[in-house]
């Protein structure tokens, strides 16, 4: 006989950024919500080991790096060292008041929240960690990602850190070996360097950060050698062994075998699905390699269940997964009115020095999709505000309808990069052409006005009455 009333009328599992955002978007159209939640903390990975901590850190090191290199400006400062724990300490400080902003969300009796892990044992019913069933009418599923589990068995035997360890460590390793090119990879590893750590990174594919361009890659690739970083690309990793009290990557650079030698191995090969103990099987919703497959309304393949955040994709971005969450308790509580996830503005940002930052398109993916486009940009070494900051690393770029002129990507590899981006975002939220963004005015001197020169270029090589 098939069940017709249910304890709630949705249930959503997983507290982070998309479980929270689904919780409060359901209650407040009126559904009868229940958050679960498993981990031994709470608050997600933006709060407690990804965003918040990485950047409370990678700020400081920043300012460690300004302090150390003042004689560029004609300051004498001297010899400056710093106190590790106390960098530590600040960064988890800001981190507790964080989270425990949001355990006061959680427990604000608005949905009821239940301490327990979950599991699926029919279409709609969770069996949880205390013996308990719980049922509900609809679902949505957060429960975020994990870090991946190392490439070589080897890597078990030597050991390893992953992000989550690099995040709350009280003592820095002389040296250290950074496995991975993406976005957390060359954040800590830069980091890492700036705070004195004798740093290799090796990177499997070409180039580092490669969903972005390669150009961007090649601007951080010449920042991090400068800094002292060995950085290895195109590599194929061999092994992992220990040689006394080191740890040894053994890897292939264009055909030839090369080693490298540290203290310790941070293994930052990115994050897989959080979706393993889920019994998704039993509800009838598919995966494809751990990760939940949804539709543009994050439908999954059970029409009741819904998915956002990590565990679905395909961007692991903080602000994506809440939009996504958001939609998803939106086109439950409203079947005859559905939202659709729509990627346009897709933003990225890595946080290294000089910052890597994109908004739409990027010349990789425009040409893989046969997206008709033309490109301008600017060197931050021939910008004013940048000349006088020092900062003379990288570029901004604009790509824009080849006929209409409409802005369809942007990207700026510089200071402030992360700020700057959203010049751009916003142009194209109103879908503005170059020649609509050229007549928007430009303090002088200011980082933002660089975005003008690409936008004049384009501007020459388009008609205004194409619009």
């Amino acid at each position: 006989m098939k069940r017709t009333t249910f304890d709630f009328d949705v249930a959503i599992l997983g507290a982070g950024s998309a479980g929270y955002a689904a919780a409060r978007t359901a209650t407040t159209a009126g559904l009868k919500t229940v958050l679960i939640e498993g981990g031994q903390e709470v608050g997600g990975l933006c709060i407690l080991r990804g965003c918040m901590p990485s950047k409370a850190l990678l700020y400081a090191s920043e300012v460690l790096h300004l302090a150390r290199n003042g004689k560029t400006w004609g300051l004498k400062p001297g010899k400056i060292g710093f106190d590790f724990k106390k960098v530590m300490a600040r960064k988890a400080a800001m981190i507790e008041d964080f989270a425990s902003y949001r355990r006061k969300q959680l427990a604000s009796g608005k949905f009821q929240f239940i301490r327990k892990n979950a599991k699926f044992t029919d279409a709609h019913t969770l069996k949880l960690s205390n013996g308990k069933n719980l049922t509900a009418t609809h679902f949505v599923i957060g429960t975020g990602s994990v870090v991946s589990r190392p490439p070589l068995p080897s890597f078990d035997e030597v050991d390893y850190i992953t992000s989550d360890h690099a995040l709350s460590l009280q003592k820095l390793p002389k040296s250290l070996i950074v496995l991975g090119g993406g976005a957390i990879a060359c954040e800590l590893a830069q980091f890492f360097a700036r705070f004195d750590v004798k740093v290799t990174q090796i990177q499997r594919s070409p180039h580092v950060l490669r969903e972005f361009d390669n150009d961007a890659g090649a601007v951080i690739k010449t920042a991090f050698q400068r800094e002292g970083i060995k950085l290895f690309t195109d590599t194929k990793l061999l092994n992992a062994r220990r040689s006394g009290k080191c740890k040894v990557v053994e890897f292939e650079q264009n055909g030839k075998k090369l080693r490298a030698e540290a203290d310790e191995i941070l293994l930052a090969l990115g994050r897989s699905p959080n979706t393993e103990t889920l019994g998704l099987e039993n509800a009838g919703v598919e995966t494809e390699k751990g990760r939940i497959i949804t539709n543009a309304q994050m439908r999954t393949s059970a029409p009741h269940i819904y998915a956002a955040g990590d565990c679905t994709g395909p961007h692991e971005i903080v602000h994506i997964a809440i939009q996504q969450a958001e939609i998803a308790a939106h086109n439950i509580a409203n079947p005859r009115r559905p939202r659709t996830a729509d990627y346009r503005l897709l933003t990225s940002v890595v946080f290294t020095e000089p910052q890597v930052a994109t908004v739409g398109l990027t010349e990789k993916e425009a040409t893989a999709r046969k997206i008709p486009f033309l490109a301008a940009s600017y060197p931050f070494n021939d910008h004013g505000k940048s000349l006088i900051m020092e900062a003379l690393d990288g570029f901004v770029k604009l790509l824009a309808n080849p006929k209409t002129g409409e802005i369809l990507g942007g990207c700026c590899v510089g200071p402030l990069g992360g700020e700057l981006i959203h010049e751009i975002n916003v142009a194209m939220a109103k879908r503005m052409t170059v020649h609509d963004f050229l007549a928007i005015p430009h303090y002088h001197p200011t980082l933002a006005e660089i975005w003008t020169y690409p936008s004049e270029e384009l501007s020459e090589q388009i008609p205004v009455t194409a619009k």
